[in-house]
């Protein structure tokens, strides 16, 4: 999490307690021998804090759902929902997170602090994206909860913070997509290999795939003795990015097959991506 804007939201909504008040709630001997049920909110609350400042987030997302077990009506209830979920996102305990977040959610509707519930769930997913090779559900779910940050709350820091993890996970599936296409590409199964490279180029024009997926199609084009569609193909190439080593490639490909490369002729290159749709 953007650590800024984790300090600035706590700060804000009074999670962190004063070490003040976390001594006059917490630091007594008399206030630590009383049996759990026989403390008030605030004691409880600046027992957890003090836990989650010391890093054992288990402990501390154990106290704060004290805090609401005990005193469910209270305001410290609502605070410490909201820090149960944090902690346990906090020790990796992620899906805990998710389930706590989305009760936070349904519970309070019209609370303050939904963009960062919402932004929370999101790293919840995000934090969890692996490796192109390995399913990407998890991938999917962190584009569909950051986008639902972005537009419950387009104005907030948290929205700003997402659309720029977004960049990542966009990257992640046209990634995917990549590993796939380059998969069928080298057992000789062009055609499959083409819906590959093509769905990047399609869904995915802003990522850093998309260089390699046009020069892929040239392959594959190529293979299948398709000249025309070969040289359109590179042409877009070399009018989105002009010098891309890709387009090297490409142009190696299309003069070893014996095929014309596009800047034979005047204007060829004036294509757009979405000329290939």
């Amino acid at each position: 999490m953007n650590k800024r804007l984790q300090f600035r939201h706590l700060a804000r909504v009074g999670l962190v307690l004063p070490a003040v008040l976390l001594a006059a709630c917490g630091g007594s001997s008399s206030d630590k021998d009383k049996p759990a049920a026989d403390q008030p909110p605030e004691a409880l609350y600046s027992q957890a804090q003090q836990a989650f400042d010391d890093n054992d987030f288990k402990t501390a997302s154990s106290r704060f759902d004290e805090v609401e077990r005990q005193h469910p009506y209270s305001s410290w209830a609502t605070k410490a929902q909201l820090m149960s979920a944090y902690a346990s996102y906090k020790r990796g305990d992620y899906d805990g997170a998710t389930v706590a977040l989305d009760r936070f959610i349904s519970l309070h509707p019209g609370s303050e602090e939904l963009a960062y519930a919402y932004y929370l769930k999101a790293l919840c997913y995000y934090d969890r994206i692996s490796d192109v090779e390995r399913d990407q559900r998890i991938t999917q779910l962190a584009t569909n909860a950051l986008n639902d940050v972005i537009t419950r709350f387009p104005n907030s820091d948290y929205a700003r913070d997402a659309k720029l993890k977004l960049d990542l996970t966009y990257d992640q599936l046209a990634g995917k997509d990549m590993s796939i296409g380059r998969f069928y590409l080298k057992r000789g199964e062009y055609n499959a290999a083409i819906n590959r490279f093509r769905s990047v180029i399609k869904n995915w024009q802003t990522t850093s795939q998309v260089p390699e997926a046009l020069e892929r199609l040239v392959e594959a084009y190529v293979a299948l003795g398709l000249k025309e569609e070969a040289r359109h193909v590179a042409a877009v190439l070399g009018h989105n990015y002009p010098g891309d080593p890709w387009y090297q490639d490409a142009y190696v490909t299309l003069t070893g097959a014996g095929i014309r490369p596009p800047d034979d002729e005047k204007g060829f290159f004036d294509r757009t991506l979405e000329s290939l749709f």
